[in-house]
């Protein structure tokens, strides 16, 4: 049965930084995509960031690129989201899912998988 399960979230100030984890079990994951959502208004959930679990080629959304870093760790099963820089618009729960087609990494729709979320929250 495959389990994800984040951490990490908590309350920073503005300019602060947070690092998420998304720990993977059940099955093995090479050939899927990872990634973090975020839900935003008429969206429903909102691409943030995504790396390819073989390749660790990785994608952003275009407001958090030089700010977020994901990343994998093989051995440990986890993806991490390293946020700097952060703003109160980062403000979320963070939703991490795992794809395992070959679908476009951006559509929360062919995720096949998700984790509980972890709540981000960013004052100014």
């Amino acid at each position: 049965q495959v389990q994800l399960v984040e951490s990490g979230g908590g309350l920073v100030q503005a300019g602060g930084s947070l690092r998420l984890s998304c720990a993977a079990s059940g099955r093995t994951y090479s050939g899927s995509t990872m990634g973090w959502f975020r839900p935003a208004p008429g969206k429903g959930r909102e691409f943030v960031a995504a790396i390819r679990w073989i390749s660790a080629e990785t994608y952003y959304l275009d407001s958090v690129k030089g700010r977020f870093t994901i990343s994998r760790d093989n051995a440990k099963n986890t993806v991490a989201l390293q946020m700097n820089s952060l703003k109160p618009e980062d403000t979320a729960v963070y939703y991490c899912g795992v794809e395992f087609g070959i679908g476009p990494y951006y559509r929360s729709d062919l995720y096949d998988y998700w984790g509980q979320g972890t709540q981000v929250t960013v004052s100014s």
